[in-house]
């Protein structure tokens, strides 16, 4: 079952809906109005309401806008959507995966056709941004780059998390950016496998059909919590906390690292490729 904004994992994405919740029944309340009387004035149900209240169900801008009419309260559940829970530097499906990272011990990705996002270097990044988005203004675009930069922060600590990482061998051959910017992606990553901080793994082309196959897959594991495994399609993410689908997530994430080539061959490989990127560079 994939988990809702009431995660038990918390975050500060959470706290913020508890906090809206909480001063929404409480303005509720001291106006008068039941669940359902406040729905109906908003065009929404009071269902919908207690959602809210529970921290169930992400507040809407524009149901906002609506109950600070209907309460009087001078547009400050409008600016509390704008400011503490749209104002994510992360793509709304991703904002929950994103903030329980920074709880991990562990985490384990297998990306099928890019570098995942905690090993990217800004000019890598900025070009899978532009790429995806070309008329997002530039300043937007660098806002993204900066807080893709700031989760890779976390790798910086000695302690944990603990991070293993699987990417096809096709993501070292896509010219994202251009050849020199591979070759500095390439280089970031094998620096980063020589100071032995992380665990890289690449799937060569000669592995063929695969588990997982086409599909991103990120494992993670908490010391006080059960752990999760996240999944994500086009504009989709699936965060999953049922425990029979997270044993058949390491199962495909067993299966993908039987296949790899080992670390050693995996730096060796993304050296190699790093230098045909800088050869290539020379020749243009």
């Amino acid at each position: 079952m994939a988990m809702t904004g009431k995660g038990r994992h918390g975050g500060p994405r959470q706290a913020a809906w508890e906090f809206f919740g909480a001063e929404l029944k409480r303005r509720r309340e001291a106006a008068g109005f039941t669940q359902d009387e406040l729905g109906r004035r908003v065009f929404v149900s009071g269902g919908y309401i207690g959602q809210f209240e529970q921290a169930i169900r992400k507040p809407q801008l524009d149901v906002a806008e609506r109950i600070d009419e209907t309460l009087q309260t001078d547009g400050f559940f409008a600016r509390m959507c704008e400011k503490l829970i749209n104002g994510s530097p992360y793509e709304t499906y991703f904002a929950p995966a994103a903030e329980l990272e920074a709880l991990a011990t562990e985490i384990c990705d297998f990306e099928p056709t890019f570098v995942p996002g905690l090993l990217q270097t800004a000019a890598y990044a900025r070009a899978i941004m532009l790429a995806d988005s070309p008329a997002e203004p530039r300043e937007a675009v660098e806002e993204r780059v900066v807080a893709r930069l700031e989760r890779a922060r976390i790798l910086q600590d000695p302690r944990t998390p603990q991070y293993w990482a699987i990417l096809h061998e096709v993501a070292t051959r896509i010219p994202v950016g251009g050849p020199l910017v591979m070759a500095e992606q390439l280089d970031h990553i094998a620096d980063t496998l020589r100071r032995q901080r992380v665990v890289l793994q690449v799937l060569p082309f000669a592995a063929g059909a695969h588990s997982g196959m086409g599909k991103p897959l990120r494992l993670m594991e908490f010391e006080d919590a059960p752990p999760t495994a996240y999944t994500e399609g086009l504009l989709t993410g699936n965060l999953l906390d049922d425990p029979a689908m997270v044993k058949r997530a390491n199962r495909t994430y067993d299966l993908l690292r039987a296949v790899a080539l080992s670390p050693e061959a995996s730096l060796a490989l993304i050296e190699s490729a790093a230098e045909d990127w800088r050869q290539c560079a020379s020749m243009t």
